[in-house]
């Protein structure tokens, strides 16, 4: 198992095959069942291991599964799963933050299995796949969780929390209420085939949005909640044109008082900020890549000179260009709703609640990721396409002004 790890990293095919050959058969050995038990038993426990190794070095379910994928696709994706469900047995779930367990629960990440050293033959079997191939994938799993590298850490890792009263966020009626008004605004939005529509739907929502944050700091001041600060997300940025995306992330983030840092070598942001306005920020950003993909759909594809296809340059200068134009559009929203709020509450000392939570997000942001650098854009060569780029932003009326975005690599 160790040599197949080992030219797995190493990317050394023909001993790989060699010990996935020697793990299937094992021939020689006291039974027919035994060895796959005892191959099963390891392998197992090997996952099990790289899990807990995974947690020390700040990684969380929804991370894990989703690497995974990115690197060895489906079946692999479903076996972290339940490496990740396997692993959760050794802790008491108030030991555990309710963050992880609410990535568990979206995971669906259960300990369907009976015996750990029959899970791969039952995974297999569940899965349709033959020995080899599932003898294959788990190898896989094994060498990625024994390379991650490390993450900064955003919430303690299973048997470190201390989930009280205090400290376990659960959302009010209210907040519940205003949540699902939001979302269903932004999928009106994405299903509307009038483009003024989802204009007018979507610069709604980010209106509630703006008041939903601004709410929440008040009431955070006035309670002296809030004391460990802001925290963070990792939110997927998948390929293709992952960096008009990220860039489109990072301008939703800043109008909503997060940052947003970008790690592009393992296909996600780290958006940091107080908990309502990270919740906005997850929720708009999906309905905008929606909202852009539904846009470059009605495009088509692009033809230049000669014939030869510039749809690629094309979709890259117009995500680029509804990236920037979107965070423009977003930040007028969020400002025109804290002004709002301002006169309409003058004693509240609402600008200076809200500067101090600007200053804990970038005081955290330098915390966590001392030596960020940043990245301008580039590839944008299509004109026609920035400018349909900007046309579909100002449809989804939204306000920025972030033309670059933190990255870490």
């Amino acid at each position: 198992m160790d040599g197949a790890v080992r030219a797995a990293v190493h990317g050394d095919a023909e001993s790989f095959t060699e010990s996935v050959l020697a793990l299937t058969d094992l021939p020689g050995r006291a039974g027919p069942t035994l060895p796959a038990r005892l191959v099963d038993r390891a392998l197992t426990g090997a996952m099990n291991s790289g899990v807990t190794l995974g947690w020390r070095r700040g990684w969380q379910p929804a991370d894990l599964v989703r690497y995974v994928g990115r690197e060895h696709g489906k079946h692999a994706q479903r076996m972290m799963t339940d490496a990740v469900a396997a692993e959760m047995r050794a802790y008491s779930s108030a030991t555990v933050d309710e963050r992880w367990l609410d990535q568990m629960s979206v995971l669906d990440a259960t300990v369907w299995w009976d015996r750990d050293d029959t899970y791969l033959s039952d995974w297999a079997a569940r899965q349709g796949t033959d020995r080899a191939t599932t003898i294959t994938c788990a190898l896989h799993v094994i060498a990625l969780l024994r390379t991650l590298p490390q993450l900064e850490r955003l919430c303690p890792p299973p048997g470190e929390a201390r989930r009280t009263a205090s400290s376990t966020r659960t959302a009010t009626a209210a907040d519940q209420r205003m949540l699902d008004k939001i979302r269903a605004l932004l999928a009106k939005a994405e299903s509307t085939d009038f483009p003024e529509e989802a204009e007018a739907l979507t610069a709604r929502a980010q209106q509630l949005m703006a008041r939903y944050s601004i709410d929440h700091a008040l009431l955070a001041a006035r309670s002296g909640g809030e004391q460990e600060g802001p925290g963070g997300r990792r939110l997927p940025i998948d390929n293709p044109y992952e960096s008009p995306k990220a860039v489109l992330l990072a301008n939703i983030a800043q109008a909503n008082r997060c940052r947003a840092v970008w790690t592009k070598r393992l296909g996600f942001s780290t958006v940091l900020g107080f908990p309502a306005d990270l919740d906005a920020v997850e929720l708009l950003f999906t309905s905008l890549l929606v909202q852009a993909n539904t846009a470059l759909v009605r495009e088509g594809g692009k033809r230049g000179p000669g014939g030869r296809s510039r749809t690629r340059s094309f979709r890259h200068s117009f995500l680029s260009s509804y990236a920037l134009r979107i965070g423009e559009r977003l930040t007028k929203a969020t400002g025109d709703v804290e002004r709002q709020a301002a006169a309409e509450a003058p004693g509240t000392g609402l600008l200076p609640v809200l500067a101090a939570r600007d200053r804990a997000v970038d005081d955290a942001l330098g915390s966590m990721f001392p030596e960020l650098t940043e990245h301008r854009m580039t590839g944008i060569t299509d004109r026609e396409g920035w400018m349909s780029g900007r046309a579909a932003a100002d449809r989804a009326d939204l306000h920025g002004h972030t033309p670059a975005i933190g990255s870490e690599g």
